[in-house]
């Protein structure tokens, strides 16, 4: 197959671009950012495009049998937070790429979605339920990031009722793992965490909120496990793709202290950013439907994500 990556300057791009080589596909890697600025390259075709420009989205759709759209300007919590008219500005992407893709006669659509989407009042108790597919609706989520994510399904949605495009949509649950951003602004609670704890040193370090806001967090390779079986399913409607291992932010902070062999003083930030108090992933659905299951403990993933940090700052 012919395959376009988009965001594959990022994380999780970068690792997809690799599973597809090592599978022995042809590969178009893009990115709006420029190569030697990309997390991960790879001997492909890799072209820089912003693509939010329809003509490039058609550009790069030219004869490619399938697309995974994973291309969306984010970061952690304090980005999304603080750039919600950018975030919203993702939704250009998406549309631009399913109609270049209706067109260019592209057989399967893949598109990246988030736990944003879900309903914010689901999330607010220290006892809320894990999260299901159906919980999205009535449409409450996060502000900026969640509504574009949540508008681009419907549009997966529609491009398959109306046009046939094959559309294939993943919620995706708090993904981690190595070549990610690490610092910046952008990174996510796993690999900020890492890396204050490898910089700690005699300083404490400081947890934003009161440490007892829950996730759960999934390794990168379970994630594409679970979308390359997706790929190959005939089921247009969204599904979770996440783990269900939830922990407290205090305990991921004791997990990278173990797996390091320190032990950090630590200072709280109740003022800065956290989001819902409690996200956690139900994941029956891709459990029937998949046959799928994350097989990476989060110690397991944090024991190989914690070394690369130490090694980004020490290079």
């Amino acid at each position: 197959m012919t395959i376009l990556v988009t965001g594959a300057g990022g994380f999780i791009g970068g690792h997809l671009v690799s599973k597809l080589l090592n599978q022995g596909q042809d590969v178009r890697a893009v990115d709006i950012k420029p190569v030697n600025q990309w997390d991960q390259v790879f001997q492909v075709e890799n072209i820089v495009a912003d693509l939010r420009d329809k003509s490039e989205c058609y550009h790069v759709c030219n004869h490619m049998t399938r697309v995974y759209n994973l291309a969306a300007n984010v970061g952690g919590i304090k980005f999304i937070k603080s750039h919600k008219a950018e975030c919203m500005q993702n939704v250009l992407i998406n549309t631009h790429l399913l109609q270049a893709a209706r067109d260019k006669n592209v057989e399967k659509y893949f598109f990246a979605s988030s736990a944003c989407v879900y309903d914010l009042d689901k999330q607010q108790a220290d006892d809320s339920a894990p999260l299901k597919e159906e919980d999205a609706y009535p449409a409450n989520p996060e502000n900026g990031y969640g509504w574009e994510k949540l508008f681009s399904e419907r549009m997966c949605i529609n491009f398959a009722e109306d046009y046939g495009l094959q559309a294939r949509v993943a919620r995706l649950h708090n993904v981690y793992g190595t070549h990610c951003i690490w610092r910046g602004g952008r990174e996510k609670a796993p690999a900020e965490l890492c890396r204050k704890v490898a910089l700690a040193g005699d300083d404490p370090i400081e947890i934003w909120g009161d440490g007892r806001q829950i996730r759960s967090y999934m390794w990168v390779d379970d994630t594409l496990e679970a979308i390359d079986r997706l790929m190959c399913k005939d089921i247009n409607e969204p599904i979770n793709i996440g783990s269900t291992e939830a922990v407290t932010v205090n305990e991921l902070v004791s997990i990278i202290e173990e797996v390091a062999g320190v032990q950090c003083e630590k200072t709280y930030a109740p003022s800065e950013p956290t989001g819902v108090r409690v996200r956690n992933c139900d994941d029956s659905k891709a459990e029937s439907v998949l046959e799928w299951k994350p097989s990476t403990t989060l110690k397991e993933g944090i024991s190989k994500l914690y070394p690369w940090i130490e090694s980004q700052i020490q290079s």
